[in-house]
């Protein structure tokens, strides 16, 4: 047996209703169930999951994410399009949030940070027959997102987004 996907990641946070109107409103989640100060659960729109996003209230005095301990570096959240790749360029820009751009050859990558420093990329997956063939060199790029979208176009859905929202 082998694992098929990541069903959902969980985070400690600081305060669950600056996350949540962070979550909602950068990615678009839907709430779908919260206990007031404490928990929330969240989903992607279109989601089969029972929730994507788990955030658990630690208190305001909490540490906060430390680059260079052991620890999770970031999640990824995949995106259909180039479209909506730029669009939640747009928000993470006018938030503040947005930490860094790459580009990985097989995928285009925005990087953030919640209210609470966890980092996150958000990426969309280059189609796979535009893959380099194994011997090519991969190291990650800078973005040049309207050069990806010369290519591609705004709309093409591509990886896991084209086919469900999981």
């Amino acid at each position: 047996m082998s694992v098929r996907r990541l069903n959902h990641a969980v985070l400690w946070i600081r305060d669950v209703e600056r996350s949540v109107a962070f979550y909602t409103d950068v990615f678009g989640f839907q709430v779908d169930h919260l206990t007031a100060g404490r928990a929330a659960f969240l989903s992607a729109p279109g989601s089969l999951n029972d929730h994507d996003l788990g955030l658990f209230a630690i208190g305001a005095d909490a540490p906060g994410p430390e680059q260079g301990r052991v620890g999770l570096y970031h999640l990824a959240w995949e995106v259909g399009t180039l479209g909506e790749l730029a669009e939640l360029g747009r928000k993470l820009t006018d938030r503040g949030a947005l930490v860094g751009a790459s580009d990985h050859v097989v995928s285009k990558s925005f990087y953030a940070k919640d209210p609470d420093g966890n980092e996150f990329e958000v990426m969309w997956r280059v189609p796979r027959e535009d893959w380099p063939a194994g011997d090519s060199d991969q190291r990650p790029g800078p973005l040049d997102l309207p050069a990806a979208m010369a290519r591609w176009g705004a709309d093409l859905a591509t990886g896991s987004a084209a086919g469900s929202a999981t």
